[in-house]
């Protein structure tokens, strides 16, 4: 056999090597795209939007200490198997654990994508039992994975069974199938979420960049909004997809335009892999504070950081208050200064009359 020429072997080394660290990426990560995903991205372009969300690179094979496999602590707060209980009035219930396609800088990228994802029969029972012996649980959230890539039947079963608990009031998924997949968001699926009893249902639609609005979306979207399904927006600031005021002022107005209102804007989770996409809090706080004055009230998403470990989500708002030696000074969107006069010295307001028949 005749040896390779010194030529052939440097140019056929570093694909060897891309090609072992994307095979090893895949060994750790799920990763899957749609015919919809591959159609309008551009695979020879790294920096296309669509490419570097979806898009596995080598760059995931890196870590920092700072991350973690659960970043956001969802085991800290699971009392049974596909159910976070975190916050009082509300449950997050993860019915499947997969999606049509998988973001690079899924938060639960370490566990998303395992065998057919659906959340075992038992196992639902338990976790909807656990929700009807509760009732200050006002709100039951269904993520993931993604919950619309369940059949219409199941969907509408579960939803059904969720609106017959009677302090149930509100129904929300969390679903990129419309940017995934838009031709599955048909009419079996909008029906599944239509015309429920009692319970409001509310559609969060993640999407990060106004090219993922392609005609075959915005049809898909139209049939939710058309059929009376709200719909929010959820985000994440993305280093080399959104990190520019021009990218989050499009993306957003694309939002509304789809009577989507964005709901947040997400800074980054410390997912393990994904510090090429993370930008700094700092850096975040100034490009938000960047589009207040400059895009309609209705394009502001709350930007919010998930504190790692479980603590909860808090908002990252800009502050517009400057401290004053009486009063304060507030900064207007432009950057100019104006005193705002402190608050007046009032009597105190007098105590209520008694009603008639009531000793004082």
């Amino acid at each position: 056999m005749t040896a390779p020429s010194s030529s052939a072997t440097a140019a056929d080394a570093p694909a060897a090597a891309v090609d072992d660290a994307l095979a090893r990426v895949a060994e750790r990560y799920a990763v899957r795209l749609t015919p919809h995903l591959t159609t309008h991205m551009d695979a020879t372009d790294p920096a296309d939007p669509l490419t570097r969300q979806f898009q596995p690179t080598a760059a995931e094979l890196v870590s920092t200490a700072d991350e973690r496999a659960d970043p956001i602590g969802d085991s800290a707060h699971s009392p049974l198997p596909g159910l976070v209980h975190r916050y009082p009035d509300r449950v997050l219930l993860m019915p499947v654990g997969v999606c049509a396609a998988y973001c690079r800088f899924c938060f639960r990228r370490a566990v998303v994508g395992q065998g057919d994802g659906v959340l075992p029969a038992d196992q639902l029972e338990a976790a909807l039992d656990y929700i009807a012996a509760r009732p200050q649980v006002w709100e039951v959230i269904l993520t993931g994975g993604d919950p619309l890539v369940l059949s219409p039947r199941r969907l509408a079963d579960l939803m059904r069974r969720l609106d017959a608990v009677p302090h149930v009031g509100v129904i929300r998924l969390h679903s990129r199938l419309p940017i995934h997949d838009p031709g599955r968001v048909d009419a079996a699926v909008v029906a599944a979420l239509s015309g429920l009893r009692d319970s409001a249902v509310w559609l969060a639609v993640h999407a990060n960049h106004a090219a993922e609005f392609t005609p075959e979306v915005r049809a898909a979207l139209a049939r939710l909004a058309d059929a009376g399904v709200p719909l929010v927006g959820q985000s994440v600031l993305l280093r080399g997809v959104n990190d520019s005021p021009e990218a989050l002022t499009a993306l957003f107005r694309t939002m509304v335009r789809n009577r989507i209102k964005p709901y947040y804007l997400h800074h980054p989770d410390l997912a393990e892999g994904t510090g090429h996409f993370r930008v700094g809090l700092d850096e975040g706080r100034r490009l938000v504070k960047g589009l207040r004055g400059t895009v309609s009230g209705l394009c502001q998403p709350t930007y919010v950081l998930d504190i790692p470990g479980g603590h909860g989500k808090v908002p990252m708002t800009p502050d517009h208050l400057v401290p004053a030696a009486e009063g304060c000074v507030v900064e207007d969107p432009w950057g100019g200064l104006h005193a705002y006069p402190p608050e007046p010295a009032l009597a105190p307001h007098p105590a209520p009359a008694a009603a008639a028949g009531e000793t004082p």
